[in-house]
């Protein structure tokens, strides 16, 4: 699943596939686009995008929708798996000592 991409499209070192000079994924247009929203609705969305670049984007996924669906099932189930695994934080002793911290920082301050 290797989508060769034109110049409106640019492939981050993670794999993420962004509409060049945007941080807005192909992801999330076509997800719009799945989800019966005109290229008009989309670009109220994206206000930063162009109609001009939109309707490309929708043609390339037109155009390339095996591969372009392959990699958005394949983004969403990393997305998910990321979603799912839990999130390290401060453990007890790290959470006493940063509100001992503040509570002493306060009492300087008064």
């Amino acid at each position: 699943m290797d989508l060769e991409l034109p110049d409106f499209l640019t492939r981050n070192r993670y794999g993420e596939i962004r509409l060049t000079g945007h941080r807005i994924g192909l992801l999330h247009l076509v997800d719009r686009y799945n989800q019966g929203c005109s290229p008009e609705a989309i670009l109220c969305a994206y206000p930063s995008l162009s109609l001009a670049l939109i309707h490309k984007v929708i043609a390339f996924y037109l155009d390339n929708q095996a591969g372009v669906d392959s990699y958005v099932t394949a983004s969403r189930t990393e997305i998910d798996r990321q979603a799912a695994k839990p999130s390290p934080g401060p453990n007890m002793i790290e959470l006493r000592r940063r509100l001992e911290q503040m509570q002493g920082a306060r009492t300087s301050e008064a």
